[in-house]
């Protein structure tokens, strides 16, 4: 599969993910992934070791504008969606608009859902469906000194000098 063929819509991500379940467990994870960076990369691939596929939500630039403030995203949703599907580690991508990704979670019945150890169980989106559903909710570390938004401020804080 080309990197570009790894983003897919719901609707193909879906039957490609009921698919690849007759395989082995498949990993869901979200994010902006706006600067993409070590800790992404680190978070990204402890997400696949969780199962034999990943599956990345990536929010919109829409998504992205309502959640970090109109000078979000600095890369568009396509570049954003190129950058993650050329990880060996992603196995798809998919684009979703909604506040949350609860919706494409349940079109999608991940086996393994997946976010940073920032949240707890009982405050990630789509915990409760993925567990009545016989699945499971993981955390995962997150590399100290790494985000965006510390990045963003760090290259402000040099112009300024």
């Amino acid at each position: 599969m080309a990197n570009a063929d790894k983003i897919v819509s719901v609707k193909d991500g879906a039957a490609l993910i009921a698919k690849w379940k007759q395989e082995g467990e498949v990993v869901f994870t979200n994010g902006c992934f706006d600067i993409l960076h070590l800790g992404h990369i680190d978070y990204l691939e402890k997400s696949r070791n969780l199962g034999t596929r990943l599956v990345v939500g990536l929010n919109t630039d829409a998504s992205v504008k309502r959640l970090k403030g109109p000078e979000r995203p600095l890369n568009n949703e396509t570049a954003r969606a190129r950058m993650l599907a050329a990880l060996a580690c992603t196995d798809a991508v998919i684009l979703f608009d909604e506040p949350t990704p609860l919706e494409l979670i349940t079109a999608i019945s991940p086996d393994v859902l997946v976010k940073g150890s920032d949240y707890t169980v009982d405050t990630i989106v789509g915990a409760d469906f993925v567990i009545e559903h016989g699945g499971s909710v993981k955390t995962i570390d997150l590399v100290e000194g790494y985000s965006t938004t510390g990045i963003i401020e760090k290259i402000k804080n040099s112009l300024t000098k």
